[in-house]
C-alpha cells in the first residue's frame, strides 16, 4: 500500500494531481484503509484526508474500536 507518493507537509494540491490523489485515496479507502493509515501513508493531516474522500463523495465508514455505551450482560 505504499505506493503512494509523500506529499510535503502543506503543499498545495490543486488540479489533476489532486484528481489523481482523491482517486487513489478512495480505492485504498474502500479496500478497508483507514483514514489515519492513509494520512500516514501520504504524510497529510487526518482532516486533508477526510476532506479530500467527503469530496470525492466516498460514504464513510463509520468510527470503529470501543464505545462508551453501557455493555451488554453476555
Amino acid at each position: 500500500m505504499s505506493d503512494s507518493p509523500i506529499i510535503k507537509k502543506g503543499a498545495r494540491i490543486t488540479g489533476g494531481e489532486r484528481t489523481t490523489l482523491a482517486d487513489d485515496l478512495k480505492a485504498k479507502y474502500a479496500s478497508g484503509a483507514s483514514i489515519r493509515a492513509l494520512a500516514a501513508e501520504t504524510g497529510r493531516s487526518y482532516g486533508f484526508v477526510h476532506r479530500i474522500l467527503s469530496e470525492s463523495d466516498v460514504s464513510l465508514r463509520s468510527r470503529g474500536g470501543a464505545t462508551r455505551g453501557a455493555r451488554k450482560a453476555g
